[in-house]
């Protein structure tokens, strides 16, 4: 499908069962190939990033299987892959590509990683640099600091290292989940200020889950004991996805509710579950259980715009530009520089698309300013997507103020194929 045409719709009413979490997927499916035992993960995400994850796992001689009720069997390696050699290809998978270089590098194997061109515009230098502290031998097969890569073999020195924090968490993210495979004590010291810190506090405590234990002191010093080593936990499931419950929740904001999502709650792992607390200062009504969330407009039926610093929601953050389109006043979203480095350059993206719907807005490094028109919406905007998947899902909620067209909704099925069935089944003419 070229485009999809959304109507105007008044009302959003309703409950949706989450998809699984992205994050959480991969990070178990990696985590499990590298166990000791067989793990069994249930609500596993199915979307063409973790498609990317289990083919590349397969590639390197990792089993799964998948059982009858739609669960996942994986038979861990106990730290070290099979094939000592093959070529993968990752497409645009941030969290299969960033913790796969890591671990590719200390398993004495040659490989090659590559991805769509996009992916090959998206900055690896500083975890490259990182491993190479130790003692990985690492090429670029491109331009210098991005990829396509080819790992060869080495020796390593697993130590004390230094990464940069102002680029991507999954940087450190793959570190971490790579570095006990080495069976020696080592730290990794953060320079500057880490960014998307849940995305690091979430791999910490996945990595729990398979009995590793990270001792850190903030946000700066991270330590590993030696001698860890990952053991299946036998049964996991992968909880909801929050960042894909913002554009519901957000839409019970915008159009009265209530819009109940299923599958995440007060008792979440992610970051993004937060993005509730931009909500509320919006003027929305929240209620939540352990693992729902229902988001409902305020009594007057505005939203209030907000001046929001996003470190903690970096995702979620992007769905806060097109719900400011219903606010009063000017929104402000802050420490959002991560969003030039993602699947498309998201500020430059969402100012683009925001000025179709006659928004007025202010782009900076690491900032958006954005205020909605005096009147209406405009009429049958045509958004581009930039094969950006929140890209897509942000700019369904233009249609709570008038018809949009959405090119390349197929997007979507990096990480919600039904995404727009679902949005459907909640919203009223």
């Amino acid at each position: 499908m070229q485009w999809l045409d959304l109507p105007h719709v008044h009302r959003a009413q309703g409950s949706v069962c989450l998809p699984g979490s992205k994050s959480i997927s991969n990070r178990i499916l990696l985590l499990s190939a590298l166990a000791k035992g067989t793990t069994t993960v249930s609500s596993l995400l199915e979307s063409d990033d973790t498609e990317r994850m289990l083919n590349a796992l397969q590639q390197l001689g990792v089993s799964v299987f998948r059982a009858e009720d739609g669960s996942f069997l994986v038979t861990g390696c106990n730290g070290k892959f099979p094939a000592k050699e093959a070529e993968l290809f990752l497409g645009n998978a941030g969290t299969a590509f960033r913790p796969l270089t890591a671990v590719l590098a200390l398993m004495q194997g040659h490989y090659r990683l590559s991805g769509v061109p996009r992916m090959h515009e998206r900055p690896i230098g500083d975890l490259v640099d990182a491993l190479t502290q130790i003692g990985a031998e690492i090429t670029y097969l491109g331009q210098q600091g991005f990829p396509p890569l080819e790992i060869h073999p080495a020796v390593i020195h697993p130590g004390a290292i230094y990464i940069n924090g102002n680029i991507s968490s999954q940087f450190l993210s793959g570190l971490l989940m790579a570095l006990p495979l080495t069976g020696e004590p080592a730290s990794i010291i953060v320079n500057g200020t880490l960014i998307s810190q849940p995305y690091v506090a979430l791999t910490i405590a996945q990595m729990a889950r398979f009995g590793v234990q990270v001792k850190q002191e903030g946000w700066q010093s991270f330590a590993l004991a030696g001698g860890q080593i990952y053991r299946s936990p036998g049964k996991i499931t992968v909880e909801g996805d929050a960042s894909s419950a913002s554009y519901f929740l957000a839409a019970g904001a915008i159009s009265g509710g209530p819009v109940r999502v299923e599958g995440v709650g007060s008792e979440s792992c992610q970051g993004d579950v937060r993005f509730v607390e931009a909500l509320e200062a919006m003027g929305a009504n929240i209620r939540m259980g352990s693992d729902w969330v229902e988001s409902s407009a305020p009594v007057s039926r505005t939203l209030k715009a907000i001046d929001f610093d996003c470190n903690h929601i970096p995702d979620a953050a992007m769905t806060l530009a097109t719900t400011a389109l219903f606010a009063q006043g000017t929104t402000t979203l802050k420490n959002i520089a991560s969003w030039r480095v993602k699947e498309t350059d998201r500020i430059t993206a969402m100012s683009t698309e925001l000025r179709k719907l006659g928004a007025s807005v202010e782009a900076g490094e690491d900032f958006l300013r954005i205020t909605p028109p005096d009147k209406q919406l405009s009429d049958n905007a045509i958004i581009n997507t930039y094969d950006d998947h929140r890209m897509a899902m942000c700019f369904s909620l233009v249609s709570f103020g008038a018809p949009v067209r959405i090119n390349d909704p197929g997007c979507v099925a990096k990480t919600f194929p039904d995404y727009f069935e679902k949005f459907a089944s909640i919203t009223h003419a």
